[in-house]
């Protein structure tokens, strides 16, 4: 039994564990809540901008408000990441 509880507990890679796999899992789980956050955040700048009156459904001028409040705001995103991400790889090369 003493050989089950410590390939559990390192994993079951026999002592070893592999920092590349769990690496990419942070990783992808990153990336979950970066669009989760970027998906609630969206959902609440547009509905607040183009929903005036709550009802059953979308009006035409409604939805129309909403895909174009959802395209500005995710060319937005999409320019801040690119900066940053840029400003990141000018950092790293530095040192």
């Amino acid at each position: 039994m003493e050989g089950y509880s410590s390939e559990f507990s390192a994993g079951g890679a026999g002592g070893k564990v592999d920092t590349g796999t769990i690496m990419e899992q942070v990783k992808v789980q990153i990336a979950v809540a970066n669009a989760q956050e970027l998906l609630q955040r969206m959902t609440d700048k547009c509905f607040k901008k183009c929903i005036g009156k709550p009802g059953s459904s979308l009006d035409n001028s409604e939805q129309k408000c909403i895909a174009m409040c959802m395209d500005r705001y995710m060319d937005a995103w999409n320019t801040v990441s690119r900066t940053y991400n840029a400003r990141l790889q000018k950092e790293r090369a530095r040192m």
